[in-house]
């Protein structure tokens, strides 16, 4: 946006502001909000903060410096007021978890690993985030963000210690990470209509099984590779030998991967679903649903242990839903997901939630090219997640105008 757009909704942003930024204490910490929120919004090649400083009529880089980097507000309670009022208005179909990478240089700044970096698919320095999002075809939001630490930064005390990074941070797993932003959530009075995720997620039981634990719907993505046996097998006793402890039920057939089990079912199975229009028309393809039941190491342990244990526990496998995308014209499948969600879902309903996973895409563009979200030039732990609230913020007040361009006050 030009200066002169920007300085227009000074007002209306005023008026946002107070109501987001209500939490924070001062009403000097409420006014650099509002300046750092109209610098991500104004054109620039940057939005750090000098630059963004000297684009404002009433930019100070220190003060925002001292805003962003060493305040002590607490970024959460700006991210619940956000997330309460897109939600009413986007009045999501799905929270879309994913996981979003920012190239770094050095290895000062906090979370910067060697690591997989999405952003230039290759490992790479850089530092990564997992996020949680409402969504729906036509609008998005960010509803939550946590900052993933490699091992090698909680084993280094000292070095956390350097970035600020709280006492009681530990190392956890992506997927973890996004069970405790979904319980941040949860304590909200906020719950998932469903929940989708890339393979990234789809791939992890624990993750799974974390979401059947907290009552949440999801449809997420899987690899072709993951193996389950199909809906009608039936494990079976051995006859006990005589001699050490009893033989433990089992499958007669070893577990085959999905994609298998899905050219299995034949093409004439698979129905032509369209789920959104897109800007080249209509997004079309054939989708079936299959019942399985995953196996693996991990889905065999946690059978085990909701069986009452390795010895008590009968062999059967629980089932679960699975959606396939075979495209006219493909020799075989090339989309799986697994579902919680019973077989007698409505295909369409399937699929459109799957699909709407692509929502992600468009946040990430408009948080990154347009607002900065990976500008930020700090160090901190603090400064990191304040800067990604401010975005998060400058987002929403503009999806905000988009969808209502009369809502200047709060709901």
């Amino acid at each position: 946006m030009r200066l002169g757009e920007v300085e227009r909704l000074r007002g209306e942003l005023a008026e946002f502001v107070a109501d987001v930024f209500a939490s924070l204490p001062r009403r000097d910490q409420r006014r650099w909000g509002a300046c750092y929120l109209r610098g991500l919004m104004l054109d620039g090649r940057r939005k750090s903060i000098q630059p963004m400083a000297e684009r404002l009529p009433d930019g100070n880089m220190q003060a925002l410096q001292q805003f962003v980097n060493q305040s002590p507000w607490d970024p959460l309670p700006v991210r619940r007021r956000i997330a309460e009022r897109l939600s009413e208005v986007i009045t999501p179909e799905v929270w879309v978890v994913d996981d979003v990478s920012f190239p770094k240089c050095g290895t000062a700044s906090v979370g910067v690993a060697r690591q997989y970096c999405g952003a230039l698919g290759k490992r790479a320095n850089c530092q990564v985030a997992v996020s949680v999002h409402a969504a729906t075809d036509t609008a998005s939001c960010p509803l939550n963000w946590q900052l993933y630490l490699p091992r090698e930064w909680t084993d280094t005390p000292e070095r956390c210690r350097r970035a600020g990074v709280p006492d009681d941070v530990v190392h956890q797993e992506k997927w973890r990470l996004a069970l405790g932003l979904l319980d941040t959530l949860g304590d909200w009075q906020m719950k998932a209509p469903v929940v989708v995720a890339d393979a990234g997620y789809g791939v992890s039981t624990p993750f799974r099984l974390g979401l059947e634990q907290r009552g949440l719907a999801y449809v997420l993505a899987l690899t072709g590779k993951e193996v389950a046996h199909p809906q009608d097998a039936e494990p079976h006793q051995p006859a006990y030998g005589g001699l050490g402890p009893p033989t433990l039920p089992r499958y007669r057939t070893p577990p085959r991967a999905v994609s298998v089990l899905a050219a299995e079912a034949g093409a004439g199975r698979f129905i032509e679903v369209t789920w959104r229009q897109g800007s080249k028309g209509a997004m079309t393809s054939r989708f079936a649903v299959l019942t399985i039941r995953p196996a693996g190491k991990q889905s065999l342990a946690a059978a085990q242990e909701a069986g009452g244990g390795r010895n008590r526990w009968d062999g059967r496998l629980p089932v679960q839903t699975l959606l396939v995308e075979w495209p006219d014209g493909q020799d075989t499948p090339t989309g799986y997901w697994i579902s919680n969600l019973p077989v007698t879902t409505p295909l369409a309903d399937l699929v459109r939630w799957a699909k709407m996973r692509w929502r992600i895409e468009h946040d990430y563009r408009e948080l990154k090219h347009g607002l900065g979200l990976d500008h930020f030039e700090g160090r901190t732990w603090r400064g990191w997640h304040h800067h990604v609230t401010l975005v998060t913020a400058a987002q929403a007040f503009l999806t905000l105008r988009r969808l209502d361009p009369k809502v200047r006050t709060p709901a």
